[in-house]
């Protein structure tokens, strides 16, 4: 479990990206964190992970402060940079300098989860591609088997493949004693992945609610002319129509489209926080 306790967050302490943030982040649950580049997606992980500290409050994870950075708590909690890096090692000597401090870790998944990715070399893991190199840290950081997994903008250098297998191996691992907490602005990705959304916009938490109940309160359709008397959370057009958002009224079955929830969102906070309040 991670908590938020009016947490407030600034690079100085006049201008605040976050005020007061008070939240709570269950156990077993893939958290889509979503915002444009520069919402403080990456600032929120740093606090969780505790390479930022907050000005005022705290965040809790599994009842430990990540500002300690004890041992106890490290070994418990994975992040992985948008930019990732490696050294100048080869695959063995990585796993043998880094693996001791996950205790969980497992040598057989994380060949698996590398023979999945289709990474195999040989020599130093700093030649490979990015996108190698991104799958390589993903496949480490799965093997690691910590309860706590973050990772910024995780899809970027993958290609089409790569991100189908990506969310293949999450799904896979995932179980009610862990979080992933998924943060990007690549919104397709996580489609059909997520049971959580979270949408940030300039610091600021606009949404935070389960894919259910974004389901239950609203209808994702294609329309000729938008309905009259209906409130309309976000209107796109489109070749065949109209792509709209709206309330679901008669508690009909949609397809969710996260774009457009993003998009409705950002444009829309007053509704979207009448839909779904944050507290």
């Amino acid at each position: 479990m991670i908590q938020f306790n009016n947490l407030s967050f600034g690079y100085t302490r006049k201008k605040l990206l976050y005020k007061n943030l008070s939240l709570l982040i269950e156990s077993g649950s893939i958290y889509g964190l979503l915002g444009k580049n520069g919402a403080g997606k990456s600032t929120l992980l740093k606090n969780m992970v505790g390479t930022l500290f907050p000005v005022e409050g705290n965040v809790m994870i599994n009842g430990m402060n990540p500002q300690s950075r004890k041992p106890s708590f490290l070994q418990t909690i994975y992040y992985i940079a948008e930019d990732v890096y490696v050294p100048s090692l080869n695959i063995k000597q990585y796993q043998n300098l880094f693996a001791p401090f996950y205790p969980l870790f497992d040598e057989d998944s994380f060949y698996q989860y590398l023979k999945e990715f289709e990474v195999s070399v040989t020599g130093k893991l700093n030649k490979l591609s990015f996108g190698q190199q991104k799958k390589f840290v993903i496949a480490f950081a799965l093997a690691c088997n910590t309860r706590v997994l973050l990772m910024d903008e995780p899809t970027n250098g993958l290609d089409i493949p790569s991100k189908a297998q990506f969310r293949k191996l999450i799904a896979s691992v995932m179980n009610e004693d862990r979080i992933i907490f998924i943060s990007t602005h690549q919104i397709r990705d996580l489609e059909n992945m997520i049971d959580k959304v979270m949408i940030v916009d300039d610091g600021n938490l606009l949404l935070h609610s389960s894919i259910t109940d974004i389901a239950e309160k609203l209808c994702f359709k294609t329309v000729s002319e938008i309905p009259a008397g209906v409130k309309v959370l976000y209107s796109e057009k489109m070749l065949r129509g109209i792509s709209v958002i709206m309330e679901n009224l008669h508690n009909e079955d949609s397809a969710l489209n996260l774009e457009h929830l993003f998009n409705g969102v950002t444009e829309n906070p007053a509704m979207a926080k009448q839909l779904f309040p944050l507290n």
